[in-house]
């Protein structure tokens, strides 16, 4: 938490009398309760390249062969190490042949270092016969600046390869084309999607309003992203605002339930300086697993510009049997991911900044029940729409520009949630308050009972 001078003490973190714990501490702990403080913000990364890894991520190191290969227990998260012009190889075991699995990879070079447009990662999932189930790649893209990207690997139930049980691979490659040479920190994060209790839908739906919207207009409200995806702030509908430095990288989540429509811009403010940054701000979209929806960036001129997504459809478990692959991600109800990232080249020519970011967001739609699973997801409520940081979301269906809450008007367990964590924020200011003041008079008994000299 960030003190201002005669706030605590003139610069100086207050202690409560007795308790030995800066009074600074309480008050982030009962913020946290309130939503008003992000729970991850103890293990947020720091530095305009770094990235928050998973609390916790379990250390893996891929062979260079299926022979040995560690295995990926859905579910869990895991760190490792890419090397230059490497390939990496782990095991997935899946137990049937009715079970969806993704193995998102996420790729974090080290800042500062050279990349080109090309540069990136590539993820293969294989069936025990060595038979290609799926392919994906992230690449860092015009912006040439190094930031973390994303590859999504599948093992898709129902299609007609890759059916049975039994060990899979997932092979990690990296893409160089004369980029740097420094290996490159991983996260990866498998997880699954049990069958669905009864048949479903095997088409993607045929209709649906394209349109771009009209923008969302509104005063903008501050609000800081998080440096990877499990420390990514949760955003409602409206105008948001935020500052970034070059080389920066900044998650947030949405949540969407069935039914429910995302779409959002972001506009990086004026600058002083003269001159092209091609590529200067990145918006990408990821669903629930980590799979990229669609991703856009903006060349800059030092003059205030947008960018928008495309349009996207609501959230249908059919969308899945659709070819584009911004329709294919919106596949099931959950936290979908905006992820923003200013692209170090702007120092060169614009300065160091930092710069103005305003994201616009419009969730829409009507929501609904979703499908039956015939089991849980791994990771348990990945399907399921974040509940937390009540505070930025409002409660109700709301329409057009409305809340992400559901056809219902919000869940009322939600709303008590929030009414106590705002009411536990209040009371630690409270009880903050009257030791403060008994420190006080106990000090100034002591100094009464001194004798003068």
């Amino acid at each position: 938490m960030r003190r201002r001078r005669g706030v605590w003490g003139h610069g100086r973190t207050a202690r409560i009398r007795g308790g030995g714990r800066p009074a600074a501490a309480l008050l982030a702990l009962g913020l946290c309760g309130t939503g008003l403080l992000p729970a991850a913000a103890a293990s947020a990364a720091t530095g305009p390249g770094a990235y928050a890894f998973a609390p916790g991520a379990r250390p893996v190191e891929g062979t260079a062969s299926a022979a040995g290969a560690p295995r990926l227990d859905p579910g869990r998260t895991y760190r490792g190490s890419l090397p230059a012009h490497g390939r990496l190889t782990y095991r997935l075991d899946l137990a049937d042949a009715t079970t969806t699995a993704y193995v998102p990879v996420t790729a974090v070079p080290p800042a500062h270092t050279d990349v080109t447009s090309t540069d990136g990662i590539r993820v293969t999932v294989r069936d025990p016969h060595g038979t290609a189930c799926s392919f994906a790649t992230a690449r860092f893209g015009a912006g040439l600046s190094p930031r973390p990207v994303t590859a999504l690997g599948k093992r898709e139930a129902g299609r007609a390869l890759c059916r049975g049980a039994g060990t899979y691979s997932v092979l990690v490659e990296r893409l160089d084309t004369g980029g740097t040479s420094a290996p490159w920190d991983l996260e990866l994060a498998p997880a699954t999607e049990p069958r669905l209790t009864s048949p479903g839908p095997t088409d993607a739906p045929r209709a649906w309003d394209s349109a771009s919207p009209e923008p969302i207009t509104g005063e903008a409200r501050e609000r800081a992203g998080g440096a990877g995806f499990t420390a990514a702030r949760v955003l409602g509908p409206g105008v948001w605002r935020t500052t970034l430095v070059p080389g920066r990288t900044v998650f947030y989540k949405v949540p969407l339930d069935w039914g429910r429509r995302l779409q959002a811009s972001a506009e990086l403010g004026g600058a002083a300086g003269h001159g092209y940054v091609g590529g200067a701000l990145d918006l990408s979209l990821y669903d629930p697993v980590r799979g990229l929806a669609d991703d856009v960036s903006l060349g800059y001129t030092g003059v205030r510009k947008p960018v928008a997504l495309a349009p996207l459809p609501p959230v249908e478990y059919a969308n899945r049997y659709a070819a584009p692959a911004a329709v294919s991600a919106l596949r099931f109800a959950g936290d979908y991911y905006l992820v923003l990232h200013l692209s170090d080249r702007l120092t060169e020519t614009f300065g160091q900044g930092p710069y103005e970011v305003t994201l616009r967001v419009r969730v829409d739609g009507r929501a609904h029940a979703g499908p039956g699973y015939a089991g849980r997801p791994e990771p348990d409520g990945v399907f399921t729409p974040t509940d937390q940081d009540e505070a930025v979301l409002p409660i109700g269906d709301g329409g057009g520009a409305g809340g992400v809450g559901s056809a219902a008007g919000g869940s009322p367990v939600m709303k008590a949630v929030a009414a106590g964590g705002i009411g536990l924020g209040t009371a630690l200011l409270l009880v903050l308050g009257g030791w403060t003041l008994a420190a006080r008079r106990a000090q100034t008994r002591v100094s009464a009972q001194k004798p003068t000299a």
